[in-house]
């Protein structure tokens, strides 16, 4: 149950500082806010790799569960569970997200957007953006964790963080960059009406690119026989 919780909790993290930092960054709006909230979501990344790796593997994505199963080094059951936990904690930071920009100053009240996700230049063109950038994204994961790297496997979530920023300096322009359903679920749930209305292509895309990583794994993988 621990390594569950600290999917939720790794996710909440994630969720909570990405998307607050696209929030209070104004993100979009200047190179710096895109800079900046792509560092912002690298860097969670990094800190929850060296504060759960140890007990869960620090996932706090579905689509990077999908490859690890699909690649084989994790059962049925806990695929499942973490990607219940994981969304759970992307909710709940949403939740936290939406409530503390909710909030009432003098007679004004702020209604600022969530980080929720959304496809730019329609839902084909964010489809193929979200699935193209979470196949890298978890083909880096798959990589960097294999025991085939050796002792820069200790490198791995510095890897992996600096890899989701560059995944989002070439993914905000086009949708935001969610490569993670869980980070996208919460966000729209609290943001509803178009962001609601395009959460399958956030869910869908990652999950194709993250069976697709598994796939080119295992055909790239130094541990698999030859064909």
């Amino acid at each position: 149950m621990k390594k569950y919780l600290a999917e939720l909790v790794g996710t909440f993290v994630l969720t909570f500082l990405g998307c607050g930092a696209a929030v209070a960054l104004g993100c979009g709006t200047d190179t710096a806010s895109v800079v900046g909230t792509a560092f912002a979501f690298g860097l969670a990344v990094v800190a929850m790799a060296y504060t759960i790796g140890g007990i869960s593997g620090c996932h706090i994505n579905p689509a990077i569960t999908l490859g690890v199963f699909l690649s084989g080094r994790m059962s049925l059951k806990d695929c499942g569970m973490y990607i219940l936990f994981q969304v759970i904690g992307g909710i709940l930071a949403a939740a936290a997200l939406s409530g503390i920009l909710a909030t009432v100053v003098g007679d004004a009240i702020i209604t600022t957007s969530t980080g929720a996700n959304a496809c730019a230049f329609g839902v084909t063109n964010g489809l193929i953006v979200e699935v193209v950038l979470t196949t890298i994204f978890v083909l880096v994961v798959l990589g960097a964790t294999s025991h085939t790297n050796g002792l820069t496997n200790n490198f791995a979530g510095l890897a992996i963080g600096l890899s989701l920023v560059l995944i989002h300096l070439v993914g905000i322009h086009f949708t935001g960059t969610s490569v993670n359903p869980a980070r996208s679920i919460g966000p729209a749930i609290f943001q509803g009406g178009e962001a609601l209305s395009e959460i399958w292509v956030f869910i869908i895309g990652p999950l194709v690119g993250g069976a697709l990583a598994a796939l080119i794994w295992k055909v790239i993988d130094p541990d698999e026989k030859e064909l």
